[in-house]
């Protein structure tokens, strides 16, 4: 009987595939936080810190999902 061994790099790659909902979550949470501290602190009329940052979170989120996806993918 052959005794056969887990492929491993396919166990790191679902394992890298798994953390991405987290760090776009914790990604997007940050810069959310950061745009209401400046709403409550440097309060604007026609600016809403919040919603900016928090849409400059999700591309950066989505940058980073990219460069993560391709990365794995060329391995």
């Amino acid at each position: 009987m052959e005794n056969k061994k887990p492929d491993r790099r396919g166990i790191n790659k679902w394992m890298s595939l798994i953390n991405i909902p987290f760090q776009m979550g914790l990604i997007i949470f940050v810069f959310f936080k950061l745009g209401e501290w400046l709403d409550v602190n440097h309060p604007s009329s026609t600016i809403y810190y919040s919603q900016l940052l928090t849409l400059l979170g999700v591309v950066v989120a989505l940058y980073q999902v990219i460069k993560q996806v391709n990365k794995i993918g060329n391995k």
